[in-house]
């Protein structure tokens, strides 16, 4: 059976799949009032879907589509390849980040049962060096609250979030750890691995 900690850490981790990396350049326009209302509008949609009483698959799809328009999709993927995604084809990447979030709705959206009844709250929001930490509070029924921080930048000319800590885990680092070691096992194979992700999760 798997820590409560890390259990936790699992569930944090599926808020990506729907809200969910290489460092952002500086935010010009982002102020501390724009990143916490981004949030809160993702905080506000993913407790909506929990409240919905809809199927798993359903509550995915959304989570999915959450994570499509708030997230910086295409920063977190390029990095969660690493190095590789340099000798990547435009075609393979757009391929990869495709894949990538399929693979990200599937693999943490199946932890959301667990979500049912509970809720997720925004506590608070700093400037930290170029980007803008947006924290919240998890609670859900039987577990102690904790925290997850959203990483907001408008790099991209949008106001997304490109990394969550939960609970003091970069979600980015833990996907680039298991995206390597997936590449890893097709030694280096760019395709293979997004057929992999295509079927994963």
């Amino acid at each position: 059976m798997p820590s409560d900690l890390t259990r936790r850490r699992l569930l944090g981790a599926g808020l990506a799949a729907t809200t969910a990396l290489a460092l952002p350049l500086p935010a010009m326009a982002l102020t501390d009032a724009s990143a916490k209302a981004l949030i809160d509008k993702v905080v506000a949609e993913i407790n909506n879907v929990i409240a919905s009483g809809k199927s798993l698959g359903a509550m995915i799809q959304d989570f999915e589509r959450i994570f499509a328009r708030y997230a910086d999709v295409n920063i977190i993927a390029q990095s969660t390849l690493g190095a590789d995604s340099r000798r990547a084809s435009p075609a393979q990447m757009r391929a990869f980040t495709d894949a990538f979030r399929g693979y990200i709705a599937r693999k943490y959206g199946k932890q959301f049962r667990q979500f049912i009844g509970g809720r997720i709250e925004v506590t608070g929001v700093r400037q930290v060096k170029s980007w803008h930490e947006v924290i919240s509070t998890v609670y859900l029924r039987g577990e102690a609250p904790f925290e997850v921080r959203f990483l907001v930048s408008d790099r991209s000319g949008r106001d997304l979030f490109f990394d969550m800590l939960i609970e003091g885990v970069s979600l980015r680092l833990s996907e680039r750890t298991e995206i390597g070691a997936m590449l890893d096992a097709r030694r280096g194979n760019i395709d293979a691995l997004i057929q992999d992700l295509q079927r994963a999760g």
